[in-house]
């Protein structure tokens, strides 16, 4: 399957997330829901959607989560706090370092973190106020120093959490992050 169609069918899958009203039926702040999330993005460009991966990973210099560790590293994941940004952020940086997909993790994971903020601070992040290589820079330091991360986040952060533009321009970005940014959301039907 090209990229472009990878990409349209995710982002048709996204938007319906928040059209159908699907994305309030997803646990928030476990790996369940984090694999709701995938799943329903996923299910018609990865055969693996939703599940966890099977080989280890790298990205550039990076090793993410060992395979050995990984189900263990996912429920004490699971098991971190998530009452204050501080601690969502936390969370958010384990998950990321956890990487508990072949692929498609940046894209679900950064809808999961707006959930995780969307119930426990009533916020969310406005991703079109967060640069690309800010981000991905911020995101790579993160496991070491999470303050140029939280730096970022909360100064992107809106009350505007049932607005489907700050939704939908989310997703935009967030695939842009992915470098998947031939296709505009709004032009899915």
């Amino acid at each position: 399957m090209g990229t472009k169609k990878e990409e349209y069918l995710s982002k048709k899958r996204a938007v319906e997330l928040w059209d159908k009203g699907i994305i309030k039926e997803f646990e928030v702040g476990t790996f369940k829901g984090l694999q709701q999330i995938h799943r329903y993005i996923f299910q018609d460009v990865f055969s693996f959607a939703g599940k966890i991966r099977s080989v280890n990973l790298a990205k550039g210099n990076f090793r993410f989560a060992p395979l050995l560790f990984l189900e263990e590293n996912l429920k004490i994941i699971e098991d971190m706090p998530e009452n204050e940004f501080s601690e969502i952020i936390e969370k958010y940086v384990e998950m990321n370092v956890a990487h508990p997909f072949r692929d498609g993790n940046g894209r679900a994971t950064r809808i999961w973190l707006d959930l995780i903020l969307k119930k426990n601070l009533k916020k969310c992040v406005d991703w079109q106020k967060i640069d690309k290589m800010p981000y991905l820079q911020a995101m790579e330091r993160s496991p070491v120093n999470s303050l140029e991360l939280k730096h970022l986040i909360k100064s992107a952060l809106t009350e505007d959490t049932e607005n489907r533009d700050v939704y939908m321009k989310g997703i935009e970005r967030s695939y842009e992050y992915e470098e998947q940014n031939d296709i505009d959301i709004y032009d899915i039907k």
